[in-house]
């Protein structure tokens, strides 16, 4: 088992779900589509057979219907299952970065910004960190120069 598990699927609901709501909407585009086709297909199939043709006409709204339930039935919780999955891997450390500089802003050192190994914006979290590092850095130098700036005005007074 992994050290740091996510237990909160929904880190970023808005976000998740908004992402998650739109592979689902290409996902029912492309469904519905292919129910056109296929409804196309077996009817332009049944119109040229020669025997059974309008009997199969006459059944083809009720199958093709109940294909596209059952398929419309194992398509959306498989695709909100998936993209939830899947959108975890950036929402996670989208709030990470978050938290990370609402700390910052309170005057607080939170250290390293640190994200799970798996999770996506590697890069991104590695220029932060360098970025606050460097911010530190330049903090710290012009008050290194004004002690120094103090301590020649007490060495100059004595």
């Amino acid at each position: 088992m992994r050290p740091y598990k996510r237990r909160q699927k929904l880190i970023q609901p808005k976000l998740q779900l908004r992402l998650t709501m739109t592979f689902l909407g290409v996902g029912l585009v492309a469904l519905v589509l292919q129910f056109i086709l296929f409804a196309a297909t077996i009817s332009a199939l049944a119109a040229e057979l020669p025997q059974d043709g309008p009997l199969l006409m006459e059944r083809i709204p009720s199958y093709t219907l109940a294909v596209l339930g059952i398929t419309m039935c194992v398509l959306f919780p498989l695709t909100i299952t998936v993209g939830i999955l899947a959108t975890f891997r950036i929402a996670g450390p989208l709030y990470r970065f978050e938290q990370h500089l609402k700390a910052i802003a309170r005057g607080e050192d939170p250290g390293e910004c640190r994200i799970r190994t798996g999770d996506q914006l590697q890069e991104f979290c590695a220029i932060l960190n360098a970025a606050l590092t460097a911010l530190k850095q330049r903090s710290v130098a012009p008050n290194a120069d004004a002690k120094t700036s103090k301590e020649r005005e007490l060495e100059s007074a004595a």
